[in-house]
C-alpha cells in the first residue's frame, strides 16, 4: 500500500467513511472528510462540533454535497490524489416519498463533485464511488426447468396471497436463489436503488472520459459499529437489536425467509483500501459481501441469543412496495482481481454491534422505526 497520500472522503463522518477514516489513518494517510452532518444519521450536532468517534488526527470540512462551493472548497483544502465519494442519502422506503430531495442529494450531489474534478482534472490518481445492491432489484435465480433466470419483482397479486417465493416467468416453477453477479441485469426498484445506479455510471464515465482510473463498489448489507441508529431507514440487523433492547419485538415482514447478505463495515473498509490501492478492478464494478447468504430470521435469533431475548417476534405476513425476497453476493470478481477475503461472519460481528447499540440512546430509534412502518403504510408502501 502506498503511504503517504491525500484522501478525500465525502459522506466520511457516516458509518463507512468513519471506519475508513481511521484505516487509512493508520496506513499513514492523511484524510479529510466532506459531510454535512445530516440530523438523520448523527442527530443534532452544533456548529463546530463533530461526531464523538470521530479522531482529531482527521480534517472535518462540513460541507453539502448539493453545494457545488462547497464541494469546490473541500477540493481545495484536501488537494486529494485519492476521492472516496460515499455521501448519500440512504433509505429505500423513504426514498420512494422524499423522491426530489434523494435525487438531489445522489444524483446531482455526485454530478457537482464530478463537475468539480473536472476541474482538478490531472491532481486525482482515483476515484471510489460507494454503489449499491439495491440496483440489482431481486437476485439471481436457477430455474429446474429453464435454467438460469433473472426475474423482475413478484406480481402484486401474487403478494397478497402471501406466495413470497419467485416463480420463473416462462414455465411457473419455484425458483432457486443463487449468488448474484456483477453481471446480472439491473432491475432497480426504488428512487435510492436508481440514483446508485446513477451513481456508478456517472462515475465510471467520468473515470473513462478524463482516464481517471475509477471503481463502483456495489456494497451489500452492511452492519457494525456506528451505524446510523437515529435514522430509522437503517439495517436489518441495528434495528432489531434496538427494539430487542427496548423491550419490543422486532418486526419481521412477510415470513422473516429473506435471504441478504451480511457484510462486517471491517470487510467493506477491506474492499476500499483494496480498490484504491490496486488497478485490477479500474474501470469496473465490483461486489463487496460476504458471499453467504442469511435468512431475516436467522438474523433476529443470532440476536436474541447475543441478548437474551426471549419475547420472540412479530411476522406480520405484510410485504412493502419494491420489497425483493432473495439477494446474495458472488464475490469471485473482487477475490480475483483485488485478493479481497472476508474475515467477520455474522456470527462473528453481531457482539460488537449490540455493544454499539446498547451504548446508544434506544429509545428514539424503537419510536422513530416504528414511526417509518406507519408512515410508508400510509403511502399504501405497505399491505
Amino acid at each position: 500500500m502506498a503511504r503517504g497520500e491525500r484522501v478525500l472522503v465525502t459522506g466520511g463522518a457516516g458509518f463507512v467513511g468513519s471506519h475508513l477514516a481511521d484505516a487509512l489513518l493508520a496506513s499513514g494517510h492523511e484524510v479529510t472528510l466532506f459531510d454535512n452532518l445530516e440530523p438523520q444519521v448523527h442527530g443534532q450536532v452544533e456548529d463546530g462540533g463533530r461526531p464523538p468517534y470521530l479522531t482529531a488526527e482527521v480534517r472535518l470540512v462540513r460541507g453539502d454535497i448539493r453545494d457545488q462551493d462547497a464541494v469546490r472548497a473541500a477540493l481545495r483544502a484536501a488537494r486529494p490524489d485519492v476521492v472516496f465519494h460515499l455521501a448519500a442519502m440512504v433509505g429505500v422506503g423513504q426514498s420512494m416519498y422524499q423522491i426530489v430531495r434523494y435525487t438531489e442529494v445522489n444524483a446531482l450531489g455526485a454530478a457537482n463533485l464530478l463537475e468539480c474534478l473536472v476541474e482538478e482534472r490531472g491532481a486525482v490518481r482515483k476515484v471510489v464511488v460507494a454503489s449499491s445492491m439495491s440496483i440489482y432489484g431481486e437476485g439471481a435465480y436457477d430455474c429446474p426447468s429453464c435454467g438460469a433466470v433473472a426475474p423482475r419483482l413478484r406480481p402484486r397479486a401474487q403478494l397478497e396471497q402471501k406466495q413470497w417465493e419467485l416463480l420463473c416467468p416462462d414455465c411457473g416453477r419455484v425458483l432457486t436463489p443463487r449468488a448474484t453477479a456483477e453481471e446480472k441485469p439491473l432491475y432497480p426498484t426504488s428512487i435510492y436503488a436508481i440514483n446508485k445506479r446513477d451513481h456508478e455510471e456517472m462515475v465510471l464515465a467520468f473515470g473513462d472520459a478524463y482516464a481517471v482510473p475509477s471503481v463502483a463498489l456495489r456494497f451489500f448489507n452492511i452492519y457494525g459499529s456506528r451505524q446510523a441508529l437515529t435514522n430509522p431507514y437503517t439495517g436489518v440487523a441495528a434495528i432489531f437489536s434496538g427494539r430487542m433492547l427496548g423491550n419490543q419485538r422486532p418486526i419481521v415482514f412477510e415470513d422473516g425467509g429473506q435471504l441478504r447478505d451480511f457484510v462486517h463495515v471491517r470487510d467493506i473498509v477491506q474492499g476500499c483500501l483494496l480498490a484504491m490501492d490496486r488497478p485490477e478492478a479500474d474501470g469496473s464494478v465490483v461486489n463487496v459481501g460476504s458471499g453467504r447468504p442469511v435468512r431475516v430470521l436467522d438474523v433476529g435469533e443470532i440476536l436474541a441469543r447475543e441478548l437474551g431475548w426471549e419475547g420472540g417476534f412479530e411476522v406480520t405476513g405484510q410485504f412493502r412496495a419494491g420489497d425483493i425476497r432473495h439477494c446474495f453476493a458472488d464475490i469471485t470478481r473482487i477475490r480475483t482481481s483485488l485478493g479481497y477475503e472476508p474475515t467477520v461472519t455474522f456470527e462473528q460481528g453481531v457482539a460488537e454491534l449490540v455493544r454499539w447499540v446498547a451504548e446508544q440512546r434506544g429509545s428514539a430509534l424503537h419510536n422513530d422505526a416504528s414511526a417509518a412502518t406507519r408512515e410508508l403504510a400510509a403511502r399504501g408502501l405497505v399491505r
